[in-house]
């Protein structure tokens, strides 16, 4: 089932970095790192920490290696530009598994 990114609207939000840059991999069992399909360029996750309405979210995000800012330290204010959430869906051994993947064109920290 093919699912459509859908902009995800920040304006109100706050983000902390809570776990550092690491690159994404794409099959744990060869250890194979995922790359960007056009750019061919490597794929790194980021965690923060949503902070929206008196709510708090963990969110990994998605980030090709130049969207990664210099100074992203942990617990330090960041802010994904570009932020989509990418609806999925698959069926693993008869169970029917759903979730939200992020991706964002990079994470820069807040000034």
């Amino acid at each position: 089932m093919a699912m459509h990114p859908i902009q995800k609207d920040i304006t109100q939000s706050s983000f902390l970095l809570v776990t550092p840059a690491a690159p994404k991999v794409k099959d744990p069992q060869t250890g194979e790192i995922a790359t960007h399909r056009e750019t061919g360029e490597t794929l790194y996750t980021v965690g923060v920490v949503e902070m929206l309405a008196g709510r708090a979210d963990v969110l990994k995000i998605t980030v090709p290696e130049s969207g990664l800012s210099d100074g992203l330290a942990q617990g330090a204010p960041v802010r994904p530009v570009g932020l989509v959430a990418l609806p999925w869906a698959r069926i693993f051994n008869g169970q029917l598994s759903d979730g939200i993947a992020y991706r964002a064109e990079s994470v820069e920290p807040v000034k």
